[in-house]
């Protein structure tokens, strides 16, 4: 790390090319991270993952931040949400996909695989062995030798399109197939114009009766074959087009040595003329190398928002590699008509509308990092993404919480509400918040014509009635729900307050002390309750699901973001608060499955790492470390904070330790290697940790920048000694929204024993809603 070190000649012109000759040795400060961020990122880190354990549950996603379409290679079968696994041998084709997660599973979805010899198109009979040592992927670039085929296959993104290139061997037969997925397809071969059609209508729940994705690919060679097949892998020989269940295009070629074909593809939501006009404005004439280039820039652009200067190349590539998965979702949903205004489909009513539409999220897990992210750094993004909510309101009555594109039915909570007041609160505007004011409150009121049991509140009238959702009324999750009901309504209570709805506050303030009604004193955990005021007789605090989602009461009882002061008090103070964080930490990795009646695999990523209960892999835990603040003993959250950051990431196959999930888990490493954490949307504060590199600096939106310098920094020093900021001494736990927005610097000076005697008053402490009144 940016510290006193002796570097060899030879090793920095390894690194960095052809550099100029250094010193044989130095005592010079140097890193070694280069301008060129983009080559830092590695798209197959959390790709070694199965339904039974994951280590990312996470794909290549060859892309532009945020685009419409991501590409990705298939080892899978169709259907298949683990569609590229790191360990398989074969590679079926490379697919243009929407999947936000495995358990989401894809829409839209079509593939491009390229084959010689004898025809082979179903997709068993068609997969190539392939090696990682032939494989190359970065965000704006993937290639991979098809080795039973001597095929080179590469493809280039945009944000709507994409540039495919396939280099041939001596073939008389060489084939690019089409595959349009079950489901509902169509293709249509035009070889006059060296064009294919058609449209792929796969998905797994979330889309009108109407939807469609809608394809054009073009090609730079004519066309010697021309096939498609129908339902069942039936061909169907010299034929033009196709259109079933499941059907597909071939074309052929009499390539030579090294020919290279190339394709231009796009697609819409929205029609085939707006796929041919999104193929047109994003790809035009340019070249496979262009559109290369102008993909590199985009993730350049975005990575270099925040600069790092460090000696730890692996810390660096996690770093990047983790800030390219938060880069990727929400997806852009609309596209931009002939007139190049911003329309969209609507996943949520069949239309086609204006505005703006961002999709594939759930916001159980990114309400926690990701949009809190969004609201420091890419404010403007944010803005769009609320209008966008503002827009699902209109078009289908309520708020999202898991999209994809639409409506899904998965996970709990009210946390659109959450992403709305934190980016209002924060200062940002230019979306419509009466709309979304009107659509948080009838989240908060209204149980009928919920569509789903994760839209709205599922248990509102309970709820509101008794302060939670009882356990023995046949809801799921009971506590989890309520819980994170009560931290919503801290945040309507705040929103409330700034929009001047002064009732509303009053009763969203009482509300977010709804947490107390569940916690058990006589074992000191959140516990489900009866209708009738009683406790649940089954409790067990290891056992994982019933009353929780996803975790145990070990993890749920800290869900208290919004009063860390009043939870500690339920405790019994500092001491015996951080006594309950130590034990979870210490104590044996036990557990309870029997409500699922198998080991999940968040379970077992717990089980393995040796981190006792603490169960990163999974996001209701994940601020957990950094409570310790709130009790007077910060050098704890510094240490485990490191030990998590330097112990379950690697930019590596396996470098999760659990689910990623649209970018929260990679999140808290963004934040957690910068110094700080956001533990309460809603607040204006970040909460400090341990930074990982020597020097960071943030480039903000209005051209400010802000940095934090970790001096003395050592793997063997995650502790803080003293804190300045802007040169005046820092003797909280937190900084402000307002202080980093407004650009300056954050120094640090680090140590490898602990400081016990700064920031451990209550002076200290960050934000509590008990202190606020």
């Amino acid at each position: 790390m940016f510290k006193q070190v002796v570097i060899a000649t030879p090793l920095i012109t390894t690194l960095f090319g052809c550099s100029p000759p250094l010193p044989e040795t130095t005592n010079e400060q140097f890193s070694l991270v280069e301008k060129d961020l983009v080559q830092y990122v590695n798209p197959l880190m959390g790709t070694d993952s199965t339904f039974a354990l994951s280590n990312g549950n996470t794909y290549p996603a060859i892309a532009t931040p945020w685009a419409m379409n991501f590409w990705t290679p298939m080892t899978a079968p169709m259907g298949d949400g683990w569609t590229y696994k790191y360990d398989d041998n074969k590679i079926r084709g490379i697919k243009q996909t929407h999947q936000p997660s495995p358990w989401l599973n894809d829409y839209g979805a079509f593939s491009f695989m390229a084959i010689t010899g004898e025809l082979q198109f179903n997709e068993d009979d068609r997969a190539s062995w392939y090696s990682h040592k032939a494989e190359h992927a970065s965000p704006d670039h993937y290639s991979v030798y098809l080795a039973d085929y001597d095929v080179t296959a590469e493809v280039t993104p945009t944000e709507r399109a994409a540039q495919f290139r396939f280099t041939f061997p001596d073939a008389d037969n060489a084939f690019i197939l089409l595959d349009a997925f079950n489901k509902g397809s169509m293709v249509k071969i035009i070889p006059e114009e060296r064009k294919i059609i058609g449209y792929a209508r796969n998905n797994h729940g979330g889309v009108p009766d109407n939807f469609h994705n809608y394809f054009v690919a073009e090609f730079d060679t004519p066309f010697s074959v021309t096939h498609t097949w129908h339902d069942e892998w039936q061909l169907k020989p010299d034929s033009l087009q196709s259109e079933g269940e499941h059907v597909g295009a071939i074309i052929g070629f009499s390539t030579q040595k090294g020919e290279q074909i190339n394709v231009k593809v796009a697609s819409s939501f929205i029609s085939l003329e707006q796929a041919e006009l999104n193929l047109k404005r994003e790809i035009g004439k340019d070249s496979f190398e262009q559109t290369q280039e102008k993909a590199n820039a985009s993730w350049q652009k975005e990575l270099s928002r925040i600069q790092v200067q460090d000696t730890n190349l692996e810390q660096v590539r996690t770093f990047y590699s983790a800030l390219y998965r938060v880069l990727l979702f929400p997806r852009k949903f609309y596209e931009y008509d002939e007139n190049n205004n911003i329309v969209h489909y609507s996943p949520y009513n069949g239309k086609v509308l204006p505005g703006y539409m961002f999709t594939d999220n759930g916001f159980w897990d990114t309400f926690r990092a990701v949009f809190p992210f969004f609201t420091l750094m890419y404010p403007d993004l944010n803005a769009q993404i609320m209008e966008g909510l503002a827009n699902t309101y209109k078009e289908s009555g309520w708020l999202p919480e898991w999209a994809s594109p639409g409506h899904r039915n998965v996970m709990i909570g009210s946390n659109s509400a959450i992403n709305i007041s934190d980016a209002y609160l924060k200062g940002i505007r230019g979306f419509d918040i009466d709309t979304l004011y009107e659509a948080v409150l009838k989240n908060a009121n209204v149980n009928e014509g919920r569509p789903l049991t994760s839209v709205g509140r599922e248990g509102v009238d309970y709820y509101n009635k008794l302060g939670y959702v009882p356990y023995d009324v046949g809801i799921h999750e009971s506590a989890a729900r309520s819980l994170e009901y009560a931290f919503a309504d801290f945040n309507l209570y705040k929103l409330a307050t700034a929009l001047g709805k002064d009732d509303d506050a009053a009763r969203f303030y009482e509300q977010a002390f709804n947490y107390k009604k569940l916690f058990d004193s006589e074992t000191g955990w959140m516990r489900g309750k009866n209708e009738d005021g009683s406790f649940d007789q089954n409790f067990n605090p290891l056992k994982w699901g019933d009353a929780f989602t996803e975790g145990n009461a070990l993890h749920y009882t800290w869900s208290v973001f919004q009063d860390i002061e009043g939870l500690k008090s339920l405790m019994g103070g500092n001491e015996a608060f951080v006594d309950k964080l130590d034990a979870v930490f210490e104590m044996p990795p036990v557990f309870d499955d029997s409500y699922y009646g198998f080991t999940i695999h968040e379970i077992r990523e717990m089980q393995i790492v040796n981190m006792g209960n603490y169960a990163h892999g999974n996001q209701p835990i994940q601020h957990m470390i950094y409570l310790y603040n709130y009790a007077g003993a910060p050098w704890k959250t510094q240490y485990h904070v490191r030990n998590v950051m330097n112990k379950l990431y690697k930019p590596t196959p396996d470098g999760y330790c659990g689910d990623e999930d649209n970018g929260q888990t990679s999140a808290w490493y963004v934040f957690s290697a910068l110094g700080f954490y956001p533990v309460t949307p809603g607040s204006n504060q970040y909460v400090m940790g341990s930074p990982l590199f020597d020097k960071v600096t943030l480039s903000l939106n209005d051209g400010k920048s802000f940095s934090v310098t970790a001096k003395g920094n050592q793997d063997n020093a995650p502790y803080i000694q003293s804190a300045t900021l802007d040169g005046t001494p820092l003797h909280k736990t937190w900084i402000s929204h307002q202080q980093l927005v407004k650009g300056g610097e954050l120094t640090l000076e680090m140590g490898t024993t602990p400081n016990k005697e700064r920031a451990i008053d209550i002076a200290a402490f960050p934000y509590s809603l008990s202190l606020e009144k």
